[in-house]
């Protein structure tokens, strides 16, 4: 089998995304950071606006909850793009090769519809895919199958000739299953060897 579509997760595979880097302004203790957005503004509760619950509503709850905390909460929405490190420049440079090679390359992302143009004019990159899937607009996440058959139909592939790369080991899992080749993404050195040994790249 010759992998003829390629697809990239974003958050921790093309862009470094960390509420930790926003969060370190608002706190002056790491250990009080942690425990804040190990219980307060958690990612699960991020999977919520992922998975399409608007931003004000997903903070109003919370704030109903942890009144005490409502400037911070209210400064996940507010403040959003300071959670941003810019792009992994090693994987960028891959994804540009792949497609310069004349790979299909497709996106398939956890992230909120409200925030997600931020991303696109932030990184131009992303404009260079051949089509992207965002849950916050379907309201599906991954590691749902749903999500992962969703692209599968929009784009018409087969999940034995796609090649399927994130930083989660549950996506990868399920992807695994639907018959996809899965990559679990470690670093842009790892997987330029991954994809070297499948001989999509020189």
């Amino acid at each position: 089998m010759s992998a003829k579509t390629i697809i990239f997760d974003f958050g921790g595979v093309l862009i470094d995304w960390n509420p930790r880097y926003l969060y370190k302004k608002i706190f002056d203790d790491a250990e009080k950071m942690e425990w804040f957005l190990a219980n307060i503004c958690t990612m699960e509760w991020n999977l919520s606006m992922d998975a399409g619950k608007p931003f004000k509503q997903g903070v109003n709850e919370r704030i109903a909850i942890h009144p005490e905390w409502k400037p911070q909460i209210e400064a996940f929405h507010h403040r959003w793009p300071e959670m941003l490190g810019g792009s992994i420049a090693g994987s960028v440079e891959i994804l540009e090769k792949l497609i310069c090679n004349g790979y299909k390359v497709l996106g398939l992302t956890n992230w909120s519809a409200e925030t997600f143009p931020v991303a696109r004019q932030l990184f131009p990159f992303l404009n260079y895919l051949h089509g992207i899937v965002v849950s916050g607009e379907e309201k599906l996440v991954k590691p749902d199958p749903e999500i992962f058959n969703l692209l599968l139909q929009r784009y018409s592939l087969d999940a034995e000739q796609c090649i399927f790369i994130d930083d989660n080991p549950e996506n990868i899992a399920v992807a695994s299953k639907l018959g996809f080749d899965s990559i679990l993404f470690t670093t842009p050195e790892n997987l330029a060897h991954d994809l070297l040994l499948r001989g999509i790249i020189q």
